[in-house]
């Protein structure tokens, strides 16, 4: 989807706008980046009580019959459920890159194989010994902790059509709304359980509802920034919401550490209090959002869209001035139409470029240190307080480094940040399971562990948006829709997947914790090697040059 681009003439004429009001709806629409870091983030010093409340029964091997075995079958079913859902959405998107047929047959493949994956799932045997059920709940536990990012696949899958169909206003109202009901859920998952399964369970479907939430706010929210906001600053702004997101996860670290910090040195406090006031927190923002967006207007250039051209008019007299709001809504009416050419036009290089950009960018390991940092540091033998408030440095430097980010991108290119990142990230990750497997946990280990946020925000974080918005030519730019799906599907499986990789029994025996990391470590070296190979310089490019490059 094109957003408004008035040329040289519109975007001067913003000039004799109010800049102050622009700024104002730009604050706004941020709360909805801002949200998203603080509901990604917020599980990171929860996690330790939410395995205490929830996980830790299932290892009591006495109460097998009356605990685990519930736990276990439910988790199977809501799995299943969970597969066919994401598997779903990915036939769609296989269906919009082959078309019907083609797309289709492969859609009806994989709904096949995940069928028949399903059965043998449910009907395999439950553990019985004490060492499967605790790799059994270390699935749970992976499952429960990277909830919500279920629901973010179903909200970014389903953004574009919410945006088109209701609005970028309305699609930000929903999102709060999900946000609130999230918070509120999450904190007594037992007392507001209508959904009939254990409480764990609500739980997770609270959870993913705040996920739909964060996969609608991580596009709606640069949209609405990038349709209210003039051409020459529009990048500035957008950049805005990657900074919120940021600052909201270290919000919410402060949070954490406060509620941790209020009774010191009672983890029975917090295992069974504290985690709840850490999600309930999270209402708090999502009520401002949600009262914000009543005062806030909807985009001109979704206005303009639906005919309503009088609204659109007075939109842009306020943020542009009376004298150049008819010129600039004409300038938005000329670019109403919706080039919709078909996905594989520039061939399958720039798909799987978008979708590789985005698989790199979390099978790094970035949302393992920012949802898993407090337990990181637990395992390092920092104290609950001590691991939470080094979690808040973990968040200062992701922002710090992300600041520099922004302001070198354009003068250094995309490609030399992006390969200095990725070479920062494995020598971390690599030193970082070395550490872990020597048992030699102190300053060294913090310090590479702060090595690597930096390389990370420096490059990864931000410029493989940036990127991602370039790579699409605008008649395919609709393609981005895949990577963005994928983006959420392989954080979610990376955050599942951790604790299963971080708590086996084996794997701990042999490694010390240290095996998962080294994946990461490989994963970098591998990211280098794609950007150094398979990735063009866009730095300086127009998007004309960028089609001419693909057509090549």
């Amino acid at each position: 989807m094109a957003f408004i681009d008035t040329g040289n003439k519109g975007s001067a004429s913003f000039d004799k706008g109010n800049p102050y009001y622009t700024m104002l709806l730009t604050l706004v629409a941020t709360l909805g980046g801002l949200l998203f870091g603080y509901d990604t983030a917020v599980v990171n010093g929860a996690e330790k009580s939410l395995v205490k409340f929830f996980i830790e029964k299932i290892l009591v091997h006495e109460n097998y019959e009356s605990i685990a075995i519930p736990v276990i079958t439910q988790y199977k079913w809501m799995m299943v459920a969970v597969l066919f859902i994401v598997f779903f959405i990915i036939s769609g998107q296989f269906i919009k890159l082959l078309g019907a047929k083609k797309g289709g047959i492969i859609a009806g493949v994989i709904i096949l194989l995940t069928a028949i994956w399903a059965k043998g799932f449910i009907g395999q045997a439950l553990p019985i010994l004490a060492e499967d059920i605790k790799n059994t709940a270390d699935a749970v536990k992976g499952f429960v902790i990277s909830s919500a990012l279920i629901g973010c696949v179903i909200g970014g899958a389903s953004a574009g059509f919410v945006s088109k169909s209701l609005g970028r206003k309305n699609g930000l109202m929903i999102s709060a709304i999900a946000f609130f009901i999230s918070a509120i859920g999450a904190w007594h998952p037992e007392q507001f359980n209508v959904f009939g399964v254990l409480p764990v369970y609500s739980f997770v479907i609270y959870r993913i509802i705040g996920g739909m939430g964060v996969g609608l706010a991580s596009m709606i929210s640069p949209m609405y920034i990038a349709e209210i906001a003039p051409a020459k600053i529009r990048g500035k702004l957008v950049s805005f919401n990657q900074f919120a997101i940021i600052f909201g996860m270290l919000v919410i670290y402060f949070v954490n550490y406060l509620i941790a910090r209020s009774h010191p040195g009672d983890d029975t406090w917090l295992d069974t209090v504290g985690w709840r006031l850490m999600f309930l927190s999270g209402a708090i923002p999502a009520g401002i959002f949600m009262v914000l967006l009543f005062f806030v207007p909807e985009t001109p250039r979704y206005l303009a869209i639906q005919g309503k051209n009088d609204k659109a008019l007075h939109v842009l007299e306020q943020i542009a001035g009376k004298d150049s709001a008819k010129n600039i809504l004409e300038d938005i009416k000329g670019t109403l139409h919706e080039l919709n050419a078909p996905w594989m036009s520039y061939g399958f290089t720039i798909i799987l470029v978008g979708i590789l950009l985005s698989v790199f960018q979390q099978f790094v390991g970035i949302n393992v240190v920012l949802y898993y940092a407090a337990n990181i540091f637990r395992n390092m033998g920092a104290s609950t307080d001590t691991s939470m408030l080094q979690t808040i440095i973990v968040g200062g430097v992701n922002l710090l480094f992300t600041v520099v980010a922004i302001l070198t991108v354009d003068k250094f290119g995309r490609k030399p940040l992006m390969i200095i990142g990725s070479v920062g990230m494995a020598v971390s990750m690599l030193a970082l399971g070395f550490a872990f497997y020597m048992n030699q946990l102190g300053m060294a280990a913090l310090f590479f562990m702060l090595l690597y946020i930096a390389a990370f925000a420096l490059s990864w974080g931000p410029v493989c948006w940036v990127l991602l918005a370039e790579i699409f030519p605008n008649s395919i730019r609709s393609a981005l829709s895949i990577a963005v799906a994928a983006q959420w599907i392989a954080n979610w499986i990376v955050s599942l997947t951790f604790p299963m990789l971080n708590d086996n029994v084996w794997l701990t025996n042999q490694f010390h914790h240290g095996f998962a990391y080294w994946i990461y470590g490989v994963m970098s070296i591998l990211s280098a090697l794609f950007m150094w190979k398979m990735v063009p310089e866009t730095k300086g490019k127009t998007l004309e040059e960028m089609e001419g490059l693909w057509k090549k």
